[in-house]
C-alpha cells in the first residue's frame, strides 16, 4: 500500500511539473505595441474595451451595422485597413459582418472565454481584439461570417 501511495505521489508530481500545465503558445509580438496607459489615451472607454480587454459591444448597437457606403474598414487603434465594403453583408447578427477580411492584415486566434473554443480575430498590426469568425456566412462566396465588433472599427470612404 505505501509503494502504491508513494507511486501516486510521483506521478502526481510529475504531472504538475509537466509542460502540459504550461502554455506552449508564445507571446506574439506585434508591429504596434503600447501600453495600457498609452491606449487608453489614444481610444475611447468602448473601444479599449473591445479591442484591447476583448470585450463586445451590445447587439445592434453600432451605426456601421447598417453602413452602405462604399469604403474601408480600418482598425480603430492602429488604422490598419481590415475589411473592404464590398466584403459586408447583412447577417442579422447585431454585428457588422464581413465574409473575409484584407489579405494578411486580420490574425485568426482561438479563444475560450465561454468555455469552448472560438475562433478570435485580431488585427495583425496592433493584436487589437475585432471579434469572432464563423461558419454560417454566405455560401455563394466564402461561408464565412467575421462578426465584428464596430467599436473596433472606423470607416473611411471612397
Amino acid at each position: 500500500m505505501k509503494n502504491i501511495f508513494s507511486l501516486l505521489t510521483l506521478l502526481f508530481l510529475i504531472s504538475c511539473s509537466s509542460n502540459a500545465q504550461t502554455s506552449s503558445k508564445e507571446q506574439k509580438t506585434y508591429t504596434i505595441e503600447k501600453t495600457n496607459a498609452e491606449w487608453k489615451k489614444i481610444l475611447t472607454p468602448k473601444q479599449y474595451y473591445v479591442l484591447r480587454e476583448a470585450g463586445t459591444e451590445r447587439a445592434f448597437s453600432s451605426s456601421f451595422n447598417t453602413n452602405k457606403a462604399t469604403g474601408t474598414y480600418v482598425c480603430a487603434a492602429c488604422k490598419t485597413p481590415l475589411y473592404k465594403s464590398e466584403y459586408k453583408y447583412d447577417s442579422g447578427s447585431g454585428w457588422p459582418s464581413f465574409d473575409r477580411a484584407i489579405k494578411n492584415n486580420v490574425e485568426l486566434d482561438v479563444d475560450y472565454k465561454i468555455g469552448y473554443a472560438r475562433t478570435e480575430l485580431k488585427c495583425n498590426t496592433c493584436g487589437g481584439h475585432l471579434g469572432h469568425s464563423f461558419d454560417d456566412g454566405p455560401k455563394n462566396s466564402t461561408g464565412k461570417r467575421h462578426c465584428i465588433n464596430g467599436d473596433a472599427l472606423e470607416f473611411i470612404a471612397n
